[in-house]
């Protein structure tokens, strides 16, 4: 899902807008309508049941943005940033840069937004009669929201992944077991099954004429499926990054020179370099590791004095380059990577000495292979030349949650 347009902050946190949303405001203003038509028969014009109900679609949404807020606020509490709130198509989702430190801390984050929605059920509900004296068109608006707030509350609580009541469950078996990774394991498998017999209800009542309920009730179970889906994904991803050494992964991307050789073999080296970026040059002397040397001399010096000038009078040591050792876990390359202008690392041996490279392409590649998926040449090809993760593989965001969450 796409951010869509930011119209405001609340609280420092960007409010956006998913150009989905317009689709449910439609189809909510139309519904609403309908329903006000029948319930206020005769009692206002066409133009103020128009009016009644886009002012119930919109309101709605605020009782939305409410519940997320929720959210949000006790996140920020805990030191958690939120990026962003979004409105969409299936309500709204607030986006968090990381998840708690501790289960009771992700607790209150989940409890957070059905307690708003009940609080607001509650308001809503007691004022609706004094208000409906006032005027009995504000009066039922008030009732229907108050409805629909409460059954936004329910509704989050369904002990299953993606809704509140699923990350509830997950905190409560986190703080139970001592292990954030069960407690996904069983939200995701309770909100599959909860999908599931959504899907499985709205194909029933779709088949027996149940109309526009129905279809939303396919819709919610697809997207809930979807979302356990991609739980049980992160999950086998973690584990790939914290199972899996740097030696596994890495390859061999620099080139040898002795120290005593001459400039004139590093632009033999270039000359050879295929299409993409250049391997490392590094140099050694008398079988000892001395550094390594980039390009730099070739364009500083001219020509003639590439013959004259050895390798070894213009190397770097190699604690300049970025490192990592070979039986570090992936997800601290995964990290490494992700550093402001390093594309590579150098791969150390346990006796201190050079053994390899690793690069985001071969990172990934040997991740999914554990995964059992394995990408087609021209594809590691592509990535390796851009130095880039193939398929826009988010592996630095779930190497920041293992870090972040101390199961490293």
């Amino acid at each position: 899902m796409g951010e869509g347009w930011q119209l405001l902050k609340i609280r420092g946190i960007p409010l956006r807008i998913h150009p989905s949303w317009f689709v449910i405001l439609l189809l909510a203003t139309l519904g609403f309508e309908q329903q006000y038509g029948i319930q206020l028969a005769g009692q206002a014009s066409a133009v103020s049941l128009w009016l009644l109900a886009l002012g119930t679609a919109l309101l709605l949404f605020v009782s939305v943005l409410l519940h997320e807020l929720g959210h949000s606020l006790v996140a920020i509490a805990h030191g958690v940033k939120v990026r962003s709130i979004t409105l969409f198509l299936l309500g709204g989702v607030a986006s968090v840069e990381k998840e708690c430190a501790t289960a009771m801390a992700a607790l209150q984050v989940a409890a957070a937004g059905p307690l708003v929605s009940l609080l607001l059920a509650g308001l809503l509900l007691g004022s609706s009669h004094a208000v409906a004296h006032a005027s009995p068109l504000l009066g039922e608006m008030v009732s229907q929201l108050g409805a629909l707030n409460l059954v936004l509350a329910l509704f989050n609580l369904l002990p299953g992944l993606p809704l509140d009541g699923g990350l509830i469950v997950k905190a409560l078996v986190w703080q139970w077991t001592g292990s954030q990774r069960r407690g996904v394991q069983v939200a995701a498998a309770m909100g599959r099954f909860l999908s599931l017999m959504a899907v499985g209800m709205g194909t029933l009542l779709l088949l027996r004429g149940g109309g526009i309920g129905a279809f939303w009730l396919i819709l919610l179970g697809w997207f809930g499926l979807g979302a356990s889906r991609n739980q049980i994904q992160l999950l086998a991803l973690q584990k790939a990054l914290k199972d899996l050494k740097v030696s596994e992964a890495s390859r061999r991307r620099f080139r040898v020179l002795e120290g005593d050789a001459p400039l004139r073999e590093l632009s033999r080296i270039r000359r050879d370099d295929s299409n993409g970026r250049p391997d490392w040059v590094l140099v050694c002397e008398r079988g000892r590791w001395r550094g390594v040397i980039s390009d730099d001399p070739l364009q500083a010096l001219p020509v003639q004095r590439w013959d004259q000038e050895r390798v070894l009078d213009h190397i770097e040591p190699l604690s300049t380059l970025p490192s990592i050792q070979d039986d570090a876990p992936l997800w601290q390359a995964a990290l490494k990577l992700d550093e402001p202008g390093v594309d590579r690392l150098l791969v150390m041996g346990s006796a201190g000495l050079p053994s390899g490279t690793l690069e985001r392409p071969e990172l990934s590649e040997v991740v999914l292979a554990r995964l059992g998926l394995r990408l087609p040449p021209p594809l590691l090809e592509a990535a390796r030349r851009q130095g880039t993760y193939p398929l826009g593989l988010a592996l630095a965001q779930v190497a920041r949650g293992i870090a972040e969450n101390g199961e490293g």
